[in-house]
């Protein structure tokens, strides 16, 4: 494997916003759970819960980053993490990423794999937009694909998201990072 070679993807985003907090009745969190915001979030903490939790969804975009860059990110006060625990046990991740004006993204959300299909995952969302839309913010935004859950684009709808728009695009994953792009989704 040279420094420089890649694995094509193709992919399916699919781009979806909230113009204001849904109505849905919130669902509860199951007991012992508990989203917890975490300031400062270290580069190993989130490098260790972004791989688990990306590691079957082909999260490799921040794998990618230096440890310099993303301790810059981690440490830019318009970038929150937010962390569901249970019996304080780290199980999930959010990240709200306000810096655009009036605006905030999901940029990335998930649980661990052994904890999909326990409930957490609307419960956890719900709570990740009522801090979200606790800034003064116009639009909550959230992008998801093909690589993802199957039931992640589904959830996102429940929860109140609206679809956008959706567009193929080809990623060049870095063989470095050692991530296996699912047969599916190589680009032949």
């Amino acid at each position: 494997m040279s420094e420089g070679a890649t694995t094509r993807a193709f992919v399916t985003v699919t781009f979806l916003a909230m113009s204001r907090p849904s109505a849905r009745p919130l669902t509860a969190m199951p007991l012992g759970a508990r989203m917890v915001r975490v300031q400062p979030c270290s580069v190993a903490f989130y490098r260790h819960l972004y791989n688990q939790i990306g590691s079957e969804y082909l999260w490799w975009m921040r794998r990618a980053e230096s440890d310099e860059r993303l301790a810059m990110l981690l440490n830019n006060p318009l970038i929150n993490v937010h962390v569901l625990t249970l019996h304080e046990r780290p199980i999930g991740i959010a990240e709200l990423d306000y810096r655009p004006f009036e605006m905030v993204n999901l940029s990335y959300f998930g649980l661990m794999p052994d904890m999909i299909g326990r409930g957490l995952g609307l419960p956890f969302l719900q709570a990740t937009l009522l801090e979200a839309w606790s800034h003064q913010t116009r639009t909550v935004t959230v992008n998801t694909c093909t690589a993802d859950h199957p039931r992640a684009l589904p959830t996102y709808l429940k929860a109140g998201f609206v679809k956008i728009r959706s567009m193929d695009e080809e990623w060049d994953v870095p063989e470095r990072l050692g991530i296996t792009v699912p047969e599916r989704l190589r680009v032949k």
